[in-house]
């Protein structure tokens, strides 16, 4: 962080916050190290900050072939076509959902499972590989004296009383099968906020066709249209995160609540390694695209890809707002909470990083400029408005 913002230890910024009623003592500063730039300090306090998208993979739940048993994506390496040596394994040592999400600075995290990278060879796999995951994430939550965030007022809460939380989420709603009673079945588990897509069909009932396959559903399908509308109705967050546009056109025309695209980037922004680029094409967004989610109300996160520094990451956010408006854009990193290797942890998500992730990308946006107000919008505010909308109750 830049020598020019001064600096002041904990102690004092808690001092000061006990003689102003109107400073609230988030997660980052009941956490924080003991020298926090003044600045961050502020925006921090009055900032929940949320990642709309991110991997929580307790130990032995992870999807990947890589990563640990159970089975995954073809060809048994990520997608840069290497498996990290053992020292890189992203599980050692063994990290936790509460002091991961305190040490980023952020006040809750959307917790996702990749659904289908795990091993879902027949019906019923996919049910039974993400009741699995939930019950090791309800444990996890049971270690850190944490709860799932089901509505707008938890999220709120968390933040005041620093306390770090998580929106349950999934990444790819293969586990439906075509049975739409599974949807309140996850619903009851504390699912508030589901990505429909991801790369794998439902091995049953197809919802929509995905960016990283030929098309060949025409679009949302309409048992598609039937769990966009049932989540609707429960008070669950739509996420097209790898939709066709064809896709997203069809949900918006029948959502009545307010859809995220949850990770992303613009087009025009590729970063400075051509092969990356090209392998990460297909998941971008152009300025036109985005701006359709934006303008029915939507919100769009930024993923931490095709950036290698806070300060890329930023400048992607910035092009991101110019594009469709400060009010539709988040943060949503696409890493993993509880991985130990750069480039893939939150905490670790460039190398060097010595901080928290979000005590990171706040002093940055500071620095190229953002008032802290657009910093509160796009570190959570704008994820905020649309939750609480999706999940205010049945419509």
């Amino acid at each position: 962080m830049s020598n020019s913002l001064q600096r002041f230890s904990r102690r004092e910024f808690l001092t000061a916050a006990a003689a102003g009623s109107a400073v609230l003592l988030g997660p980052a500063w009941l956490n924080a190290a003991d020298e926090t730039d003044p600045r961050v300090a502020r925006v921090m306090t009055a900032t929940i900050g949320i990642d709309m998208h991110n991997h929580v993979y307790p130990v032995g739940t992870e999807p990947h072939p890589w990563h640990g048993p159970q089975g995954g994506a073809p060809g048994g390496a990520p997608q840069g076509g290497q498996a990290p040596r053992p020292e890189e394994q992203s599980q050692a040592p063994e990290l936790f959902l509460a002091e991961e999400i305190k040490r980023s600075g952020l006040t809750a995290v959307c917790a996702s499972y990749v659904l289908d990278f795990a091993k879902n060879d027949k019906p019923g796999d996919a049910r039974n590989n993400f009741l699995r995951w939930l019950t090791a994430i309800d444990a996890q939550l049971k270690k850190g004296y944490m709860h799932r965030a089901l509505n707008l007022k938890d999220l709120e809460e968390a933040h005041v009383h620093g306390q770090p939380t998580i929106v349950q989420t999934v990444e790819g709603a293969q586990f439906i099968e075509g049975r739409l009673d599974r949807v309140e079945e996850v619903y009851q588990r504390g699912v508030r906020h589901l990505q429909v897509l991801h790369q794998n069909d439902d091995l049953v009932s197809p919802l929509g066709d995905v960016i990283t396959s030929p098309a060949h559903l025409g679009g949302l399908t309409a048992f598609g249209a039937e769990v966009v509308k049932e989540c609707n109705r429960l008070g669950i967050l739509v996420d097209l995160a790898h939709a066709t546009p064809e896709t997203v056109l069809g949900a918006l025309k029948i959502a009545t609540k307010p859809v995220i695209i949850s990770h992303t980037g613009l087009d025009s922004r590729t970063g400075a390694n051509p092969r990356m680029a090209e392998m990460m094409k297909p998941h971008l967004i152009s300025k036109e695209r985005a701006k359709v989610v934006a303008d029915a109300g939507g919100v769009i996160g930024v993923w931490t890809k095709l950036a290698d520094s806070p300060k890329e990451f930023v400048e992607n956010i910035k092009a991101m707002a110019d594009a469709v408006g400060i009010d539709q854009v988040g943060i949503g990193t696409d890493s993993d909470l509880l991985s130990s290797r750069v480039g893939q942890g939150t905490n670790k998500a460039w190398p060097g990083l010595t901080e928290g992730f979000f005590y990171a990308v706040v002093g940055e946006m500071l620095l190229q400029g953002f008032t802290s107000d657009d910093i509160a919008k796009v570190g959570g505010r704008n994820y905020c408005r649309v939750f609480g909308k999706a999940t205010a109750g049945p419509v």
